[in-house]
């Protein structure tokens, strides 16, 4: 049967691909505790195997997938590594910064006394750093070298073998460290830790276990007993704009909204904003009721990206905002951030205002903002297609770094363009840029097409690699992972004074390992930890991708 199966996918080399993927995504779905490989691991090892019945695919499939991976990798985090240029992203920037250093001195060091070649320096770098952006810098600097064909090919084959070797052991050791051993060695309860700083921020204290699993807004009905006798700005005021009456029934009759209406009892009101605020509000109003007919309303729901300069870092609850409008939810990047009073705003965050339809409220509030996200699902091929081939021209200048050849590639080139791009449309939001459900897929099929790829054409020569240094690369990636990130820990806890959720956060995303990032959120029991995560992630995520040509150069250097 293995015979026959081998047959068609040799007839036919694509369906080698796909059912790597297939194979792929299904194992990286497999949780173990904590950890999982993810599609991306999963289809290399699926290819790998695969790979050893002799089964390529042209150069050029894993070429323009790759392209299109890295080029929307750095149009996603365009506009918050440009936003976290700043003081606090830079104070953050130490960490990445341990974590560039610390990594490259690691690799280099063991490429000389292990004596790596350079695909296999490359591999182990990027799957210890678990970042598989890497893998396709590294292999395009790897095809411009003045070497034989062959030893190209070989050289390519080590960066993804020693890649799924190291990165297993380095996403399992990031993932336990972060979450399990560093609370210990802080000597603290990360759970504790994560709700004081929830409820320091302004979150209620019932606020943190569920943030994920309940609606953030909802609307509910009371009938007037305790309130009877305030008025709807002094309640207001109490609710500290997390809450708005939206409407008031006196008698079977909708009374006008007005700041001096003074509540009486029996009265009838709904009132919408935040879940944790109208947990509290039948203390302040009275009994609430299931029935609401006649006081149910329309409600919309916008996005607005953040561009006035005065509310850049300032909290969430310094947004002018009229009655009745409520920020529900701010993204920042491709993390949902948790909207507390006291988070501070970035720019080109953008916030989802949540309000009447049928009022104005909501154009003022978008207008004191910034510029209303359009709502359309259609992306703009041609601005993606430019951005591309501009990357792509600008990989192929060289310039020499200590008498070393170097050159962004491919890849580096792409990815920058990537960032001007994602940057430039997150300034212009009203210009047809890329959805950014076309985004996601660019991303998942591009690197997971690329990885296939290279792993069916690495599968031969995968176990004369793992039977050449044996346990070496598995404990250098476990060495690689947890070195930088210790030392960060250390960084972070003495001399930048992080707490410890924004610490551990931090960590994880210098990592760039979204594994780790859930499994702090899991033991911390609220979202905090993307306070720290997302800066070091945007910056992390640009800067790793780009050592890929220069631990090609200097592991080329060092091994001569």
């Amino acid at each position: 049967m293995l015979d026959s199966i081998a047959s068609v996918l040799h007839q036919v080399p694509e369906l080698a691909l796909f059912l790597a993927l297939a194979l792929g995504y299904a194992v990286g779905q497999i949780r173990f505790g904590p950890i999982q490989l993810g599609g991306v691991c999963g289809t290399l090892i699926a290819a790998l195997l695969i790979g050893q019945l002799g089964i390529t695919l042209d150069a050029s499939v894993k070429n323009v997938f790759f392209m299109l991976f890295i080029f929307a990798l750095g149009y996603a985090g365009g506009p918050q590594f440009f936003a976290n240029l700043n003081a606090k992203g830079l104070r953050l920037g130490i960490l990445c910064l341990i974590e560039v250093v610390v990594v490259l001195a690691l690799v280099l060091l063991a490429t000389r006394f292990l004596g790596l070649d350079q695909g296999t320096a490359a591999g182990m770098m990027a799957g210890a750093a678990t970042e598989s952006a890497v893998v396709g810098t590294a292999t395009d600097a790897i095809s411009k070298l003045a070497l034989p064909a062959a030893r190209i090919a070989e050289l390519q084959a080590n960066v993804v073998t020693a890649y799924s070797i190291t990165y297993i052991f380095g996403l399992i050791a990031i993932v336990i460290v972060t979450s399990q051993i560093f609370p210990l060695l802080l000597r603290v309860n990360l759970r504790e830790e994560a709700d004081k700083l929830w409820e320091k921020m302004g979150g209620a204290q019932t606020d943190g276990d569920g943030v994920q699993a309940t609606p953030e807004m909802v609307g509910r009905a009371y009938r007037i007993s305790r309130g009877a006798g305030r008025r709807l700005d002094a309640l207001q005021h109490i609710f500290a704009g997390r809450a708005s009456i939206t409407r008031v029934r006196r008698h079977g009759k909708v009374l006008d909204l007005e700041p001096a209406l003074r509540l009486r009892a029996n009265d009838e009101v709904l009132v919408i904003g935040h879940r944790p605020a109208l947990v509290a509000a039948e203390a302040i109003l009275g009994e609430e009721f299931a029935d609401t007919t006649g006081l149910n309303m329309a409600v919309s729901a916008v996005e607005v990206v953040l561009q006035q300069a005065a509310l850049v870092g300032q909290p969430l609850r310094q947004l002018a905002l009229p009655s009745g409008v409520h920020v529900a939810a701010v993204v920042r990047g491709e993390h949902s951030m948790p909207p507390l009073p006291d988070l501070a705003l970035q720019r080109d965050d953008v916030l989802r205002l949540y309000g009447t339809k049928d009022g104005r409220e909501l154009n003022t509030a978008l207008a004191a903002i910034g510029k209303r996200v359009p709502t359309g699902d259609r992306s703009n091929i041609v601005y993606a297609s430019i951005g591309i081939v501009l990357g792509v021209y600008i990989g192929g200048f060289t310039a020499r770094l200590g008498g070393i050849p170097f050159s962004l590639g491919t890849g580096g080139g792409a990815l920058l363009t990537g960032l001007v791009f994602g940057w430039y449309q997150a300034r212009k939001p009203g210009m047809p840029g890329i959805h950014p459900s076309a985004l996601d897929m660019m991303k998942d099929i591009g690197l997971a097409t690329f990885i296939a790829c290279v792993g069916l054409a690495s599968g031969p020569q995968a176990i004369e690699l793992i039977r050449q240094y044996g346990l070496s690369l598995p404990l250098m990636g476990v060495l690689i992972a947890v070195v930088p990130a210790s030392l960060s820990l250390l960084v972070g806890h003495f001399f930048l004074k992080l707490e410890a959720p924004v610490l551990l956060g931090a960590i994880a995303g210098q990592q760039c390992s979204t594994p780790a990032l859930s499994a702090v959120q899991n033991a911390a029991g609220n979202s905090t930890p993307l306070l720290g995560y997302t800066i070091t992630y945007a910056i992390s995520n640009v800067v790793l991708p780009l050592l890929g040509p220069l631990i090609v150069a200097l592991a080329g250097s060092v091994h001569a």
